[in-house]
């Protein structure tokens, strides 16, 4: 299987590391240290050499950090955390800190009168450093970068990976990798720039239409590179990971160096050169700005084009969700036909890899599948180990959170269902999370908004009832890339206007702590909107996912006419769509499942 059910948190260790992490920064002349989930690329998703937070702390979700200070070692967690952060560490000696609504700058000064706190300048953005920093003005408080202090008490720290890099076809691709280089290539004479650096591992390999697989479930290379204004990129990545057709489909205008020539080859750059202050490591400026190197601060050139998707990327993402989506009807008819108290939610897990490696075409899956059932259902990014392991009881509900990887795409899905029968409460959180995708999916909008403008769509049927839920609505995914993309977003704190090719997450939900948790998922893209009305300029959404809901838990009654029909031609859809690539038990399925309401 690609999933393990190995436990990776340790609460029993954070205690004597972290004892040693203060031993060592006191020797260092330093009162704290700030220890991020980040790498040197600034990735959500980390090779196991990275895993410092994890290792030190117990805590094993994707985003986060701990700030070590004298009297207190916070592990700041966003709303999606809040719950399994109380199981994964030890609570006398860590203390959880609701982030973003506590700051770290406000926070240290809350926690330190005075001292110096240390921080790795290559595992922190210079936006972040420089919150923090202007946070700390006035105070006794300074920060100073240097050596990472946790590598200094990691006696076996893993190596770094050597995943193979191969080629991504210039068919799914849709564009070349020297049209890609070209049209970014002027966009930096235009604005006067001789290069930019390139530090996100996705926008690297989009770039050069390659692939890897140096990160666990996305099939990204370590690397950085610097795009020339004239088109020339070179590539600083191990050449151990690269074969002869690899190399060779890199192309004359393509340069492979060793990671250790970066930061040198930083220093002979000729400025100006783009930097960008949100996902570059600090050090990178801070190199370029002490050998006297002009920096300009500005988006990544690969983030916005890789988020508009070519029309062969939308296709093959098409494609991709349909074998997914069959996969998953399979799956959920084997889910309806296992006797009473037969189910665990490994057993869920191993299913459902089962029925998308019988597709032929898994490359992986895009993250560790989260099977919730009952109350593990409210842990929103819950991964079942050999110990967490529930038997999935009856009257309960089933959370499943899964995707996968295919050379054609990158799938996501959430679905949660009805295993016996739940209750009414049940249902009727069912339908309000069902009413906030629906709002989603029929979304119409003038171009230029963004995604913090639609996501209260999402939340609507849930604020009148006076409930919410602590996660953004949707993030951006790429194609057979990262199942995590930005700058895309559908949340109240993205600026980024939405724009035709991008794909996103639909993925409302509800919580309710020791109890259940609910939330459904839909992958759709922006598309250019048919002209109506008065002719107004407008956006859309086209759904990429095809999977019955679990018609069992929705209140028809509290559905209005708008929100029947859409579910009713979804359903349809779903039916036209897969039929023909069904068992003839998974169509008879599907077809009760589809039926009109």
């Amino acid at each position: 299987m690609f999933q393990s059910f190995d436990s990776h948190a340790d609460p029993a260790q954070g205690p004597a590391r972290l004892a040693a992490l203060r031993a060592r920064l006191a020797a260092e002349g330093l009162a704290g240290f700030l220890v991020p989930r980040a790498d040197v690329h600034q990735g959500e998703y980390v090779a196991a050499r990275d895993e410092r937070l994890q290792w030190l702390t117990g805590f094993t979700g994707s985003a986060g950090f701990c700030i070590v200070l004298p009297g207190v070692a916070g592990v700041f967690i966003d709303g999606r955390y809040r719950t399994q952060v109380k199981g994964q560490v030890d609570l006398a000696h860590f203390t959880p800190v609701p982030w973003p609504e506590e700051q770290p700058g406000p926070w240290i000064v809350g926690h330190l009168a005075a001292g110096v706190v240390g921080f790795d300048p290559w595992l922190h953005s210079a936006d972040e450093i420089a919150r923090i920093e202007a946070a700390l003005e006035g105070s006794d408080v300074r920060l100073r970068a240097g050596a990472n202090m946790v590598d200094a008490i990691w006696p076996d720290q893993p190596p770094p990976p050597m995943g193979r890099a191969f080629a991504h076809p210039d068919a799914l691709a849709g564009e070349t990798s020297a049209a890609k280089r070209a049209r970014l290539a002027e966009g930096l004479r235009a604005a006067g720039q001789a290069a930019a650096v390139i530090t996100l591992p996705d926008s690297l390999c989009w770039l050069l239409n390659i692939r890897g697989a140096d990160v666990p479930r996305n099939p990204v290379l370590h690397g950085f590179a610097v795009l020339r204004d004239d088109g020339r990129v070179t590539l600083f990545a191990e050449a151990a990971k690269f074969d002869a057709e690899t190399r060779a489909h890199l192309g004359e205008q393509v340069t492979l160096r060793p990671v250790e020539a970066f930061v040198p080859a930083l220093r002979t750059l000729t400025g100006p050169v783009r930097v960008d202050r949100a996902t570059a490591p600090l050090a990178v400026s801070l190199e370029l700005e002490d050998a006297g190197i002009a920096v300009v601060w500005g988006d990544d050139p690969c983030r916005l084009p890789k988020a508009c998707k070519t029309e062969a990327e939308i296709a093959g993402m098409r494609t991709a969700h349909l074998r997914d989506g069959a996969a998953m009807v399979e799956f959920l008819c084997w889910l309806d036909r296992q006797p009473e108290g037969s189910l665990t939610e490994i057993s869920v897990v191993r299913a459902l890899e089962g029925f998308r490696r019988a597709t032929n075409a898994l490359h992986d899956i895009s993250f560790d599948t989260i099977s919730g059932s009952g109350p593990n259902g409210a842990i929103m990014h819950y991964r079942v180990t050999e110990e967490s392991n529930r038997a999935v009881g009856r009257d309960e509900l089933l959370l499943v959170d899964s995707g996968a990887q295919y050379l054609d795409g990158t799938t996501d899905i959430t679905r949660t269902m009805a295993i016996g029968d739940p209750g009414p409460e049940a249902r009727l959180q069912y339908t309000r999370v069902l009413q906030g995708l629906i709002a989603i999916s029929r979304a119409r909008w003038p171009r230029g908004l963004a995604g913090r403008d639609l996501d209260p769509l999402a939340r609507f049927a849930l604020w009148v009832a006076g409930q919410d839920f602590d996660h953004g609505t949707g993030h951006g995914v790429g194609a057979f890339l990262s199942v995590h993309e930005g700058p895309q977003r559908l949340s109240r704190i993205s600026e980024v206007p939405l724009r035709p090719g991008m794909i996103l997450s639909n993925e409302p939900g509800y919580y309710r702590e020791g109890a259940f948790g609910i939330r459904l998922e839909n992958l759709i893209v922006v598309e250019e909107a048919e002209k109506i009305g008065d002719g107004r300029d407008q956006l859309a959404f086209e759904t990429l996912t095809f999977v019955p809901f679990d018609r069992r838990l929705v209140l028809v009654g509290e559905l209005s006419g708008a929100e029947r029909r859409w579910l009713n031609a979804y359903h349809a859809a779903v039916l036209e769509k897969l039929a023909g690539r069904l068992s003839p038990a998974a169509l008879d399925w599907c077809r009760e499942a589809c039926a009109e309401m």
